[in-house]
């Protein structure tokens, strides 16, 4: 990534300096391809994502059987989500 080159100008005063430094770094787009990289999730590999479908699977299961058995009640359920 190519850096952006500001010289102060003769009789220019700092702040004016650094908010065309701010300018031209917010119109050259490199702090929103920064940002999408800070926050950028690699993909689940095969393995997890087949491990955490089995777990979905097997938590379902064992819910249906505690409703079935009258152990849990759906309304103390609604509204748990994290």
């Amino acid at each position: 990534m190519s850096t952006i080159d500001i010289k102060r100008k003769k009789g220019e005063s700092f702040e004016a300096m650094f908010r065309r430094y701010s300018r031209r770094l917010q119109q050259s787009g490199k702090v929103l391809t920064l940002r999408g990289r800070r926050t950028h999730m690699k993909k689940p590999n095969r393995n997890k994502v087949h491990e955490s479908a089995l777990r979905r699977l097997e938590m379902g299961a064992k819910r249906e059987y505690l409703l079935r058995s009258g152990k849990l009640v759906e309304e103390e359920t609604r509204g748990r989500r994290r």
